[in-house]
């Protein structure tokens, strides 16, 4: 049997299933690209974002209070 080699390939979004994904308007996001907040990646004019890497930053974002300390609950 031959070794083969797995490759998971990670989930890449457009716009507009991000938007979809997190429930914002498409504007939003460009906005927050923008303003170099948000982790994406260019593919020729069109803008495409790493799944693990959005949870990953949405989970971050909200730890973070918004006098940029961590938040705690009571």
């Amino acid at each position: 049997m031959a070794n083969e080699t797995k490759y998971n390939l990670p989930r890449v979004m457009t716009v507009k299933e991000l938007s979809e994904y997190l429930r914002v308007h498409p504007s939003t996001i460009y906005k927050l690209l923008r303003r170099g907040e948000l982790p994406g990646f260019r593919i020729g004019t069109d803008w495409r974002f790493n799944a693990e890497v959005i949870d990953r930053w949405c989970l971050e974002r909200n730890m973070k209070a918004p006098d940029g300390g961590t938040s705690s609950q009571n």
